[in-house]
């Protein structure tokens, strides 16, 4: 027979990997009798592990939540995914750096060598975007206020605070009511930031609110039966936002154009662009953008000939530029 030590690793291994485990089924996978079972479970149990005995022609055992976090037992693979997932979260935007460090930290001291190599092995250095003024951290607290009134599905009030310079897609302009009544669907996240999808019930639209700029008021309103995100899904209507495209799901100005490369050169430079071979170095390229001059400067940084088929709207954004690229090289 293992030892006791060993016995009760194995059987918390064990009560973690799934829900309700029989009795005897138990003591099949440890080797042991029933009755050494039952005392193992005691002993879990003056551990602090919440242990709950369910009665029944296969009665056993169930790991339930408890008031405190015991210790956690984590096999090779979970122990390596969640050491990963705490190098990367530097760039989530959710005020938990320091947390996830300390986490780590914790995580790979008790590793055994083996695994602790591994994770050595495997740096990976958080990136972020460079911009011209870091990004605001939203607080872990608010999250966590959010996330349970969308699982309640529970009518939130908050404030929220304005932005001097509105945000593509979010909600933020200096009209921006400071005090909020919504139906809260998602939170989700997107280029670093966190972001609250909810319906207003005071403009009766659909609305997305940056996290970082909420306060949260207490108590939270009565539950609500969800209504259909417009797009069909979350993650549909938040590109759509962010493209500034108003619910219709694609960017508000799209045009065609004709280039003298091939379609493989351009089809590595265009994420959500429609590239049509036209020859060995001759394609049509179909893209998107939230304004025409931008769409003209995104055809631009290809290096080749351009013909533009439609609209008109493009052929103008072409023409301002060539003024204003003109006029910049001669230095007037």
């Amino acid at each position: 027979m293992p030892k006791t030590s060993a016995r009760l690793l194995a059987l918390l291994s064990l009560l973690q990997a799934r829900r309700d485990w029989p009795g005897a089924l138990l003591a099949e996978r440890l080797d042991i009798s029933p009755r050494t079972v039952r005392r193992d479970v005691d002993r879990l149990r003056e551990l602090g592990y919440p242990i709950a005995a369910f009665k029944g022609p296969d009665g056993g055992y169930r790991l339930e939540a408890g008031a405190e976090l015991p210790p956690l037992l984590f096999d090779d693979e979970q122990a390596v995914a969640l050491a990963v997932a705490l190098r990367i979260a530097t760039t989530t935007g959710a005020g938990i750096e320091e947390a996830a460090a300390r986490a780590l930290t914790t995580v790979r001291q008790v590793m055994p060598a083996r695994l602790r190599r591994r994770i050595d092995t495997l740096q990976v250095t958080a990136v972020e975007r460079p911009a011209a003024r870091p990004g605001p951290q939203a607080d872990s607290n608010v999250l966590m206020v959010l996330a349970a009134a969308v699982h309640a599905r529970e009518v939130l009030r908050f404030d929220h605070a304005p932005a001097s310079t509105p945000g593509a897609g979010a909600d933020d302009g200096p009209a921006a009511l400071p005090r909020r009544r919504v139906q809260p669907h998602h939170l989700v996240t997107w280029g670093g930031r966190w972001y609250l999808v909810a319906f207003d019930l005071d403009r009766d639209d659909w609305r997305t609110f940056r996290a970082d700029r909420i306060t949260p008021r207490t108590p939270t309103g009565p539950r609500f039966t969800p209504r259909e995100l417009p797009g069909g899904t979350v993650a549909a209507f938040v590109s759509a936002g962010f493209r500034g495209s108003q619910g219709s799901g694609d960017w508000p100005c799209r045009g065609e154009v004709i280039l003298d490369l091939p379609a493989s050169a351009v089809s590595r430079h265009t994420h959500d662009g429609v590239v049509e071979e036209l020859g060995p170095d001759r394609c049509r390229l179909v893209l998107g953008s939230w304004s025409w001059a931008g769409l003209a400067a995104a055809v631009g940084r290809f290096d080749a000939d351009i013909e533009v088929v439609g609209p008109a709207e493009l052929r103008d954004a072409f023409a301002r530029l060539a003024h204003r690229y003109a006029n910049a090289a001669a230095g007037s």
